[in-house]
């Protein structure tokens, strides 16, 4: 495994040059409670989770407000697949409710179907979040990061749900401790994840890892080292590859973690060069995606608001 540069400085990192409009700053799109998962629509609508109150909130491209699903599961990440159905993590976490599962709606009929709840006979940890590859294969992480007394599964790792609807476990535990944020590469052959262990010593890590044909990840590969400060949470690409990475915190939570990471976006390329961050004025960032004909207004979930500001790159999306 490679090693890589230290964050320097993140404090007072500028702007990603080139890839934010000069002047622009983040400002609040709408106000909530706590939110996760954003995911657009082809129609630049914007979906994303309220964990605490138990929702799903629809955020519509002309700036109205609703609540699109009014019992999630506990959801925490959504995606689009590329025939416009939203595939959601429902989860464990904040509360009673959790249905521990990966659901894909039709947004055309409403039908919701349960692409998996069980694997090997016990029931996921808490589903986290997910990303598409262009087959149709979902990949999504199970950390444990809700109530430890109602888990079955006695490890946290990361699947994937084949278009037949086989579903394989392809990474976890010692490989890596927590996971969380996920995404794919355009061309499928390069999956990035985000172990996020706020224990003390615990993986603070991006990792990198080759997609083989059969969908088996290998030649897993560091890409960035957020420790000892939180690490990374969400995390999309731009088009130009680059990873765009929801970290950092302002207020320390627990042993073993330091505000050494500012809360805000950071923007990383795949060789492992911090470009910058882009700051944000909550203390818990959790998640972003690229929204807008262009895809690239970027959408900020943190702490009870969400959050939004115009890049000059546009983000990667599975659907034109």
């Amino acid at each position: 495994m490679s090693t890589n540069p230290k964050l320097e400085a993140p404090a007072t990192a500028p702007l990603p040059e080139g890839l934010v409009e000069p002047g622009s700053k983040v400002s609040s799109a709408t106000f909530i409670a706590f939110t996760e998962g954003p995911a657009a629509d082809a129609d630049g609508n914007v979906y994303f989770s309220d964990i605490i109150n138990n929702r799903i909130m629809k955020l519509a491209a002309d700036g109205k407000l609703s609540v699109f699903r009014a019992d999630s599961g506990r959801t925490n990440g959504n995606m689009f697949d590329s025939e416009g159905r939203l595939v959601s993590c429902e989860g464990s976490e904040m509360g009673q409710g959790g249905r521990r599962r990966i659901v894909r709606t039709d947004m055309k009929t409403g039908k919701i179907t349960v692409l998996t709840e069980r694997y090997e006979g016990k029931r996921y940890n808490s589903p986290n979040d997910l990303a598409i590859d262009s087959q149709g294969r979902i990949y999504f992480t199970d950390p444990c990061y809700g109530d430890r007394s109602i888990m079955e599964m006695d490890i946290e790792g990361v699947y994937r749900i084949d278009t037949s609807g086989r579903v394989s476990r392809v990474l976890e535990q010692p490989a890596i401790q927590r996971p969380n944020g996920i995404a794919i590469t355009p061309d499928d052959k390069r999956l990035y994840l985000v172990d996020s262990n706020p224990n003390p010593g615990g993986n603070r890590k991006i990792w990198a890892f080759d997609i083989e044909r059969d969908g088996r990840l290998t030649n897993q590969k560091m890409i960035y080292d957020f420790a000892p400060g939180r690490g990374g949470d969400g995390m999309r690409l731009d088009v130009q590859g680059n990873l765009w990475i929801a970290a950092g915190i302002s207020l320390v939570r627990r042993e073993g973690e330091t505000t050494d990471n500012p809360p805000g976006v950071y923007v990383i390329t795949p060789s492992a060069r911090l470009l910058g961050r882009i700051p944000v004025p909550e203390d818990l960032i959790t998640n972003l995606t690229f929204a807008g004909p262009d895809k690239k207004t970027l959408y900020i979930t943190a702490g009870k608001s969400l959050y939004r500001i115009k890049v000059n790159v546009s983000g990667w999306s599975i659907f034109p």
